[in-house]
C-alpha cells in the first residue's frame, strides 16, 4: 500500500510555559508541553479514573511567536500536526535514543475572555464559536458516562471474545 497517512489532533493544557528560540537561520521555534487526559470508569470499582498523557509538539514560524506571546502554562490548546520521529546518540552512554514528538502545523487557543475576537494564529483569519468544549465531567455525568475498560494488560486472554 503506498498511500500513508500522519495526522494528529490533540486538545489538552500546557504543562509549561512556551520555550520559545531562533534558529541560526532567523526562524522561530517554540517547544510546548502538553497534557491530554482521558477519563473512564473501572468497571470493577466503578471509580472514575483519569489516565494523562504528556506529549511534546514543535511549533515553527509565526505560529511559534504567537505561542510564546500569548500562551502560558495551564492554558488549554487544540492542536492539528503530524507525528516525528527524533533520533540521535546519548553522549554518555553512546546509546541510541529516540522518540516522538508532534510538529504543530496549527495551534488554536481555546476558552479566549472573548469569542467574537477569537483569531487562528497561523492565518490571523476570525475563528467561528466553538461548538464544542471539552472539560472535566461533572458528577452528574460520570453516571451517564459509558463505562470504558483500562487498557488489557494481556493477562486473562482466555476471556477475549474471538
Amino acid at each position: 500500500m503506498a498511500a500513508t497517512l500522519n495526522k494528529v489532533f490533540l486538545m489538552g493544557n500546557l504543562t509549561r510555559d512556551p520555550e520559545v528560540r531562533q534558529i541560526p537561520s532567523g526562524e522561530t521555534v517554540a517547544e510546548l508541553g502538553l497534557a491530554v487526559s482521558e477519563q473512564f470508569r473501572s468497571r470493577t470499582t466503578n471509580e472514575v479514573r483519569e489516565v494523562v498523557t504528556y506529549v511534546d509538539v514543535t511549533v515553527w514560524g509565526k505560529v511559534a511567536e504567537n505561542c510564546g506571546q500569548y500562551l502560558t502554562k495551564g492554558r488549554p490548546i487544540f492542536v492539528e500536526g503530524r507525528l516525528v520521529l527524533d533520533t540521535w546518540e546519548d553522549r554518555a552512554t553512546g546509546q541510541k535514543r529516540s522518540r516522538l514528538r508532534v510538529r504543530a502545523d496549527r495551534v488554536q487557543f481555546l476558552y479566549s475572555v472573548n469569542i467574537a475576537q477569537r483569531r487562528d494564529i497561523a492565518t490571523g483569519m476570525p475563528m467561528p464559536p466553538p461548538q464544542y468544549v471539552a472539560g472535566p465531567l461533572s458528577p452528574s455525568q460520570h453516571h451517564a458516562a459509558p463505562s470504558v475498560p483500562p487498557p488489557h494488560d494481556g493477562s486473562d486472554v482466555e476471556d477475549l471474545p474471538f
